[in-house]
């Protein structure tokens, strides 16, 4: 592992409540045999971020009960149903004084995004003012790694499910597109039809 993995950590937003899926949380579907949070999980780890913060919202007792997450920080949203900017807002504080110098956030119902995807946008980093994005066909999308100087800029605009849409947009000129799509698959797990993805 290379120093700038260790100072990168790894943030995956797990707290959605799967309202289109009829009220199932989205860490709990099943995904080749074990929970999509444990999936995620391993995909950040596989990707080289030796540390994780996962970012919990609905069902979080029982998620911690059915997941096995040892070794992340579990970060508790009381107010994830306001939409992943809250699920940001909670991430990124759970990072100050850690020493991490970049957040790289992944989503849990992005199953097609495996290591090989997460991989190359950790190496696009540079120091803690690098904004950088995967990109699929040219279109930006995740995961995004997000240096430590934009963390309050980015905390101020999330609301709602915009997530940092809003701070990426006045930023544009800043972000180092990677292109993904040639190993990754950037489809969300939103409605009952999305199921299909799931193994």
């Amino acid at each position: 592992m290379t120093r700038n993995e260790d100072r990168i950590a790894g943030l995956l937003l797990a707290a959605g409540g799967g309202r289109r899926l009829g009220g199932r949380p989205k860490a709990l579907l099943e995904h080749r045999g074990r929970p999509l949070v444990e999936h995620a999980v391993e995909v950040l780890r596989a990707a080289g971020c030796a540390r994780v913060h996962v970012v919990l919202g609905a069902a979080a007792e029982v998620v911690r009960e059915r997941a096995e997450l040892t070794g992340c920080v579990l970060v508790d949203n009381p107010d994830w149903e306001q939409g992943m900017g809250s699920s940001l807002r909670a991430g990124l504080a759970s990072l100050a004084g850690t020493g991490a110098s970049a957040a790289l956030v992944l989503l849990v119902d992005q199953p097609g995004i495996g290591p090989a995807a997460v991989a190359r946008v950790l190496a696009a980093y540079k120091d803690g003012t690098s904004l950088v994005s995967a990109a699929y066909d040219g279109v930006r999308g995740h995961p995004v790694l997000f240096g430590a100087s934009h963390w309050a800029g980015i905390a101020a605009t999330a609301t709602g499910d915009r997530g940092a849409r809003d701070y990426l947009k006045t930023h544009e000129d800043a972000i180092t597109l990677v292109e993904c799509g040639d190993v990754a698959q950037a489809y969300d797990i939103d409605t009952r039809g999305d199921l299909v993805h799931l193994e």
